[in-house]
């Protein structure tokens, strides 16, 4: 077992996950997966909260699964082992297709699943210092998480593979160049710079951001036949809504828009 809790606290529009676990740097596991999940889904079905932000406590973002508990997952069954990774599967989905933004406040590093967490978040702000770690390899054991996908969406491919074969951890800074990070801020303050970012998501218009959201994910599969007809099947939906009436009216009245 992990001693990671899941804290959630709204502040204002927005919603932070913390997760605080001093003595492993805030590992997860199944029992966390599930919880996580459930949170953000719960978060992005309140009309309340319009933005998300995932951090980690005690200095650091999340250290991945919990190493005692992966030796002990060869005692068990391969079908209950598989579900605990289908559980970190589901919660990575979860992040991933939140049709409200959600902004990663990464202090320390991010490692194993950790590393994936973050990187399933639509923005990742790093301390300076901080760095990924793709250890698997350091264990005999291989990436999950959705790990190389996010990796080499966003990196060359001789980078991902010093990544996952050597498991050295990559400072953020060299990522920052390549855009997986989005923001380097200063150590101790990624959290109030997350939140920065995240409030103005909030005061978007929350509809245009969800379909943003869905497109841009899309356009990892699509063709650009597919990808076109996708985007313009949105806005046309989208110059009918009251956030495009709000926005465009604001736009030609030289004021700043208000969005319910």
């Amino acid at each position: 077992m992990t001693d990671t809790v899941l804290k959630a606290e709204r502040r204002g529009a927005v919603l932070v996950l913390t997760l605080d676990g001093a003595k492993s740097r805030n590992s997860i596991g199944p029992e966390l997966y599930t919880a996580l999940r459930e949170a953000v889904i719960d978060g992005s079905d309140d009309p309340r909260v319009r933005a998300i932000v995932l951090t980690g406590s005690n200095g650091y973002f999340c250290s991945g699964g919990n190493i005692a508990m992966l030796k002990d997952s060869a005692s068990r069954p391969r079908g209950q082992v598989s579900s605990n990774t289908d559980l970190l599967n589901a919660l990575i989905r979860a992040v991933h297709d939140a049709p409200v933004p959600v902004v990663c406040a990464l202090e320390g590093g991010a490692a194993g699943a950790g590393a994936s967490l973050a990187m399933a978040c639509d923005m990742i702000v790093a301390a300076e210092g901080a760095s990924l770690v793709i250890a698997y390899v350091k264990v005999g054991l291989t990436p999950d998480g959705g790990a190389t996908h996010f990796l080499r969406g966003a990196l060359p491919r001789q980078l991902v593979m010093e990544m996952c074969m050597t498991g050295r951890p990559m400072p953020v800074e060299r990522l920052a160049d390549f855009g997986l990070v989005n923001e380097i801020a200063a150590p101790g303050s990624a959290l109030d710079r997350a939140l920065e970012i995240a409030e103005r998501l909030a005061d978007g218009p929350a509809g245009a951001l969800a379909s943003i959201k869905h497109t841009v994910n899309m356009a990892e599969v699509n063709g650009l036949t597919a990808q076109m007809a996708l985007e313009a099947d949105g806005i046309n939906r989208a110059r009918y809504t009251e956030e495009a009436a709000e926005g465009l009216a604001a736009f030609l009245e030289k004021r700043r828009p208000v969005y319910r």
